[in-house]
């Protein structure tokens, strides 16, 4: 799997065999917590479509997903997340169903019910 950075707010993630590689066009880029969240996304609906499309027997050798993020503000956060999937080999009769089979994904279902956050400061 390859994680690669496009910018500050936008991250592309591809299925390719091996172990997990985070690249960048420049030396200088950081991996920062948003890049980390937005791979948790797109690894877990990549996982689950990649699962789907061999239950279904489609080929998958081609998805890939991008993930962008846009910050709101008051309190500072990521307010708006966009997930575009990119699979050149799904036939368009099968769009709606790999749709929904990325809504199977915990992280998107997550993202999309906002859990209840706890803080505190162990002893």
């Amino acid at each position: 799997m390859k994680i690669l950075l496009l910018s500050e707010e936008r991250i592309r993630l591809e299925g390719t065999p091996g172990p997990l590689t985070i690249e960048a066009d420049r030396p200088d880029a950081q991996y920062s917590p948003f890049h980390m969240l937005a791979s948790s996304l797109a690894t877990c609906v990549l996982s689950v479509l990649a699962s789907w499309a061999e239950h279904a027997k489609l080929d998958a050798s081609g998805l890939a997903l991008e993930v962008d993020w846009r910050f709101a503000e008051k309190p500072h956060r990521v307010g708006t997340i966009d997930l575009k999937i990119i699979w050149p080999q799904l036939p368009p009769e099968r769009r709606t169903a790999a749709e929904r089979a990325a809504h199977l994904c915990a992280i998107h279902n997550t993202l999309a019910n906002a859990p209840t956050v706890t803080t505190e400061i162990a002893s």
